[in-house]
């Protein structure tokens, strides 16, 4: 938690931390300190901080070093009347919104990756998810995908209170590997684990590069992902900033996949299973953080297969 409670001590606010962590103590501040910020690396969530800090704190404030991380509360903001400017590196919040009135919010893209990846690697497969949210700055995956030869359509495409909405179409194709730059993978960190499932089932190489925020989330997810892959059979290599996958035939013939409780790795697991073959996760209840029902629906989309 240490990268935005320092941003919010610079606003004014007084937080202690836990060693960086929770638990923490927040008090809040009436008179607001620095307005204008930079963040040390994209980050969504510690840009949408300092933005409901100064939404609520009634303060104009500017962001800088964004770098095209995703920008739904800009678009939420911008939707219910704040003036607000941004260019995917400078924000400017000017004044916050009149009122906050009733909205829809469409479909997690993050919980639809692991079905798209699923649909791509497994023969004979094919899926269709409506009403998922298609923001640019989220569909870093469909992008490598796509370069690695996935079949994906993207249909019904309007907007829906400030955010790109459309139906998802795939079916299983064959891949080839790829390099994926820093550029894709900020539009794409929670999906970089099922993406490298995908480069599993891709011919050739695939180079994931500019994804070193991946070891700091819930868990290693740089070395999750090795773990995982080498599971079933295939070469990676991870660096600090990244990693190099050499594709093949995955096959895990029942393992055992240690997640440390981390809800991608699991999910991602289950993506790997689809085309590579029973195996078993040490705890599922911790996808219950982001897909409550994630075991249920994957069940359905199975057995409608």
């Amino acid at each position: 938690m240490e990268p935005v409670a320092a941003q919010l001590r610079a606003f004014g606010a007084r937080i202690e931390t836990t060693d960086g962590r929770l638990p923490a103590q927040i008090a809040g501040t009436s008179e607001p300190q620095t307005r204008s910020f930079i963040l040390l690396s994209p980050s969504a969530q510690v840009k949408t901080a300092l933005l409901l800090a100064g939404v609520f704190g009634r303060t104009a404030i500017t962001i800088s070093g964004d770098k095209g991380s995703r920008d739904h509360t800009e678009r939420l903001l911008r939707y219910w009347g704040a003036a607000i400017s941004s260019d995917r590196q400078r924000i400017v919040l000017e004044t916050p919104p009149a009122s906050f009135e009733p909205l829809r919010v469409a479909g997690d893209f993050s919980a639809a990756a692991f079905f798209i990846v699923a649909a791509t690697v497994t023969p004979g497969s094919a899926v269709r998810i409506e009403e998922v949210g298609v923001n640019p700055t989220r569909t870093g995956l469909l992008d490598a995908l796509k370069e690695m030869g996935a079949d994906i359509r993207l249909e019904n495409t309007r907007e829906d209170c400030g955010e790109p909405v459309a139906d998802i179409v795939v079916r299983h194709a064959r891949l080839r590997g790829a390099a994926v730059g820093r550029q894709t993978v900020t539009r794409a960190i929670d999906e970089i684990p099922v993406l490298a499932v995908a480069a599993a089932f891709a011919g050739g190489e695939t180079r994931i590069t500019g994804a070193g925020d991946l070891r700091n989330k819930e868990s290693d997810r740089v070395a999750a992902i090795v773990r995982l892959l080498e599971s079933a059979g295939i070469e990676a290599t991870s660096s600090d900033d990244g990693i190099v996958i050499r594709g093949g035939i995955p096959r895990t013939q029942g393992v055992a996949i240690e997640t440390h409780g981390d809800h991608r790795t699991a999910m991602a697991a289950a993506a790997l299973a689809s085309g590579a073959g029973a195996l078993e996760i040490d705890d599922p209840g911790s996808i219950a953080v982001s897909f409550p029902d994630f075991i249920e629906k994957w069940q359905a989309a199975q057995a409608a297969a």
